[in-house]
């Protein structure tokens, strides 16, 4: 029983899990700012196209 209540207190891996989910939320608004860059740049750069010809 005390093992069981040792492991229930037990915080050691709690941080790591902490940064990991820090780590894919961050990753997920990177991915979401570069998508909306990239089809705004693809737009312009299309515009640009089409006036050179």
């Amino acid at each position: 029983m005390e093992c069981f209540v040792a492991f229930l207190k037990d915080e050691t891996g709690a941080t790591a899990i902490e940064y990991g989910l820090l780590a894919a939320l961050i990753s997920i608004a990177a991915i979401a700012a570069m998508t909306l860059v990239g089809t705004g740049l693809s737009t312009k750069l299309s515009s640009v196209a089409g006036s050179l010809n």
